[in-house]
């Protein structure tokens, strides 16, 4: 792809684009969406108006921009996300129809918890996390077992910081985190009470393809909830998961 004066690619100013959106800014004017990707103003509109006529993006009535059913339809194609949330589901819906409270199914990308799906009863403590929202890895107990289980540079890159606070019960202290890893390597769970909020106590577990840990499957609870039996439910569906994701394609 042809480069910016600034040698940036097509491709990363149509990423740049993409990514101004998330959980809680789904509609933005081209204007808005130029500023907070750092693009020209005339760029920005540019890029825009070609990805509106491709459906990557979608324009209303009002001038205001969404991201396109077409973009959507392209994610699912075939994609790692889509095949593990399909093994998943069956067995979080499971897990889900026993504890009652939230389950959720988390992968790692780019260096942070990407969370996939979560499912929730209506009556439950609060949790922050929204399926295709990020959470730092040090932050969560789904981040923790993906942390656990990662490459030595990445767990080295984040104990190096910084790890910033997302409650006041978040370890950010890279010693305490660094024990913390080891313990869930050694004992496949961790229990993480008042990391992301002070209500509510995170259980979260493995979940392996052909060995190598592929995900993080976690359930949020009352902060003073029992736990033992949350990990046992987690437990079960993710060797659940494991199996559906060895079998063979039909």
């Amino acid at each position: 792809m042809a480069n910016s004066r600034s040698g940036e690619s097509v491709a990363q100013r149509i990423v740049r684009v993409l990514e101004t959106f998330d959980v809680d800014r789904t509609a933005q004017t081209p204007t808005q969406i130029g500023r907070r990707a750092g693009l020209p103003s005339s760029t920005a509109h540019r890029l825009i108006a070609e990805l509106v006529d491709n459906g990557i993006l979608d324009r209303d009535e009002g001038g205001q921009v969404r991201l396109g059913v077409h973009l959507w339809e392209l994610a699912q194609r075939g994609s790692r996300a889509l095949r593990l949330r399909q093994a998943a589901l069956p067995f979080m819906e499971r897990v889900q129809s026993r504890l009652r409270e939230h389950t959720q199914l988390a992968v790692l990308e780019q260096g942070e918890t990407l969370f996939l799906e979560r499912l929730s009863h209506p009556d439950v403590v609060s949790n922050i996390a929204r399926v295709a929202g990020r959470l730092p890895l040090h932050a969560s107990s789904a981040g923790l077992v993906l942390l656990a289980f990662a490459d030595e540079e990445l767990r080295r890159r984040v104990l190096s910081g910084p790890l910033p606070a997302v409650s006041p019960e978040t370890v950010t202290d890279p010693e305490a985190l660094r024990a913390i890893l080891a313990r869930v390597r050694r004992e496949g769970v961790v229990v993480a009470h008042g990391y992301v909020e002070p209500v509510s106590t995170a259980v979260a577990v493995p979940v392996r393809e052909r060995g190598r840990v592929v995900a993080a499957l976690s359930a949020v609870l009352p902060r003073d909830a029992p736990t033992a039996g949350a990990a046992d439910e987690l437990r079960r569906a993710s060797a659940g998961i494991t199996r559906a994701l060895e079998e063979p394609p039909a």
